[in-house]
């Protein structure tokens, strides 16, 4: 039996069949790393790459069987003695790299991440990703707004996986259109993984390719397409999510029968409306009337599709922001009917959100706004620490909870939760605008100007936060520069020009008759020319007229914390305005803040 096997080892070798499945097995491994990495550069189908490797398979044993029949033995019918040379080992060599490859790729913890520290977003051991907005390759460009909301839709999907960090949620739309290195983006956003992909719509039929990427090294981990009805969109975002999670080794999480795309039942006509809302939404404050156009949508979507939770999540937060437009351009007490008449709603629409999908952080979140802007404080943050049970990352709920924390107090939780919401999406001018003042509002000025200067320089509002740091700390003369800087329109015309003549001559004190009228984004000029009490008023009236118009956030006061800011506080005009906006209810319910503390009855005092 020795004998035997030894002469067929032998026969093996002297037709060179262990050469010939060494070298078949190097180079196929090589066409099968070609073509998983060019496929996705060229769109090209899923079944491409599936066929290459079924064709490989097949061809090594008939490989095989021809090299075997190429070698006919010697004449006399012995053996011959096979001779190993230097091609040989160099065959055996790059087969055990190639089997070495093989086994890391398929064993190696969390691909994309070698370690879990290293695959980590901000402040988090978890392995992170970024979902960048896939690419609208349909004929019409209209169709912008479906490649963005399969964008978000997937996004919310993978934000499901518990053990799966998904940051740049907003952000990563910074990158849109640019074609910058992986690395920059990863960096940037802090995530090791990155999701890309394209979306191609032609009537009724939908293509999507979606590829994960190791932004470090751009080394592809996962790719496919999906080519289906659109009835199908649902079942698209679940399986490339699932497939995702697969691929980075983290599990899902889910219950039997559980999906990670649950609100599936929506005509597809109704949710291609509920997509074109949404990125309506997404552009709020970037001039026209998005919120108005897109409450226009949503209104009939809920009426033809009543059960459909996500589209009442959106309402209500559509709801909730619409004042901020003022859509009818009124004004005094017809403003404030407009605005009770939309929070009303966007509370009733938060409620309908929650009864649908009770495990929905969005449906918690929309309910949340309305209660912030009618002065219900208490069910505001209870409804946003709803909302971070079931997602903690979820940004509109960092959001939102960290802006009344920072007035609200207390402060530290306020910072970690701002912190949080800055790092996981780096990118949003609004979170990087209101961390930087809460830098400002600790004393940390130098960190706030750093900060305010990575905004972008046409961002209404940041050269006059900019101006606001350096009069703080005495440099009034780069406090003009700052205001000048101003894009075009941010300021009335002469008004810029005004409190740079003011500024031009701080710290000195202006007398009462030669001060002009500044606005409040403006009205800190006052304080550093010897004018407080008219600053004290400027923001009052601002604040009171917020109130007034039944909006009653606080996000306006945030400056009344400010150490320069207790001759405001300690007015008792400042006192009602607290009662009125819902502070107080707060307050007494979860402890004072920094500035103010209970006296004798219902009473308190602030300094």
């Amino acid at each position: 039996m020795g004998t035997k096997l030894g002469n067929l080892l032998a026969e093996l070798k002297r037709r060179h069949i262990y050469r010939a499945g060494a070298a078949y097995a190097v180079a196929a491994f090589a066409l099968i790393e070609i073509v998983s990495n060019v496929a996705p550069m060229f769109d090209l189908p899923a079944w491409i790459g599936r066929g290459v490797v079924l064709l490989l398979i097949l061809g090594f044993p008939v490989t095989l069987l021809v090299v075997w029949l190429r070698e006919l033995p010697p004449a006399d019918g012995a053996a011959a003695r096979a001779v190993t040379g230097k091609l040989d080992f160099v065959l055996i060599g790059a087969l055990v790299a190639v089997v070495g490859f093989m086994a890391y790729d398929r064993f190696a913890p969390a691909p994309g991440a070698t370690t879990a520290q290293e695959a980590g977003g901000p402040n988090t051991g978890m392995i992170s990703i970024a979902v960048l907005p896939f690419v609208n390759l349909s004929s019409d460009k209209e169709q912008e707004y479906f490649s963005d909301g399969m964008t978000e839709e997937i996004t919310s999907a993978l934000a499901k996986v518990k053990d799966l960090q998904v940051v740049g949620r907003t952000s990563a739309f910074e990158f849109k259109g640019q074609n910058k290195d992986l690395r920059a983006i990863g960096a940037a956003l802090g995530a090791t993984n990155i999701l890309e992909g394209s979306v191609r719509k032609e009537g009724n039929q939908i293509r999507v390719t979606a590829q994960l990427i190791r932004a470090d090294t751009g080394r592809h981990i996962w790719t496919d397409n999906y080519d289906r009805e659109l009835k199908s969109v649902f079942a698209i975002q679940d399986e490339i999510a699932q497939a995702i999670a697969a691929a980075l080794q983290v599990p899902l999480g889910l219950k039997p029968g559980e999906t990670l795309v649950a609100s599936r039942a929506i005509d597809p006509e109704n949710y291609q409306a509920y997509l074109r809302a949404k990125a309506l939404y997404r552009a709020r404050g970037n001039g026209e009337k998005p919120l108005t156009a897109a409450i226009a949508l949503l209104e009939p979507l809920v009426a033809r599709e009543p059960d459909y939770a996500p589209a009442w999540a959106l309402l209500a937060l559509t709801y909730s922001n619409a004042p901020q437009e003022n859509p009818t351009g009124l004004e005094g007490e017809e403003r404030r009917r407009v605005n009770d008449s939309y929070l009303t709603k966007a509370e009733a629409a938060g409620r309908r959100a929650i009864e649908l999908a009770p495990n929905s952080a969005d449906a918690y979140a929309g309910a949340a706004n309305s209660r912030v802007f009618n002065g219900r404080e208490l069910e505001a943050i209870a409804l946003y620490r709803q909302a971070l049970k079931i997602d903690p990352f979820n940004p509109d709920a960092l959001h939102g909870l960290s802006q009344q924390l920072v007035w609200l107090g207390p402060l530290n939780e306020a910072h970690a939760m701002r912190l949080q919401v800055f790092s996981l999406d780096p990118l949003v001018p609004q979170f990087t605008n209101d961390y930087a003042r809460l830098l400002d509002l600790e004393g940390q000025p130098e960190a706030a100007l750093a900060i305010y200067k990575s905004l972008p320089s046409t961002r209404l509002t940041r050269a006059g936060y900019i101006a606001q740091v350096y009069a703080s700390m005495g440099r009034y003369a780069e406090a003009a520069d700052a205001i000048l800087s101003a894009p075009a329109g941010e300021f009335s015309p002469g008004v810029a020009e005004a409190a740079v003549r003011l500024l031009r001559q701080a710290p000195a004190t202006v007398t009462p008759q030669d001060l002009p009228d500044l606005p409040n984004g403006l009205s800190f000029v006052y304080i550093h020319v010897g004018a407080t009490d008219r600053w004290v008023k400027a923001e009052l009236d601002a604040l009171q007229s917020s109130i007034d118009a039944g909006y009653r956030s606080g996000g306006s006061t945030i400056r009344l914390h400010m150490p320069w800011a207790a001759p405001a506080r300690k007015t008792e005009r400042f006192k009602e305005l607290m009662r009125r906006s819902g502070a107080v209810d707060y307050w007494r319910a979860n402890g004072w803040s920094g500035s103010c503390r209970p006296t004798t009855g219902d009473d308190f005092v602030c300094e």
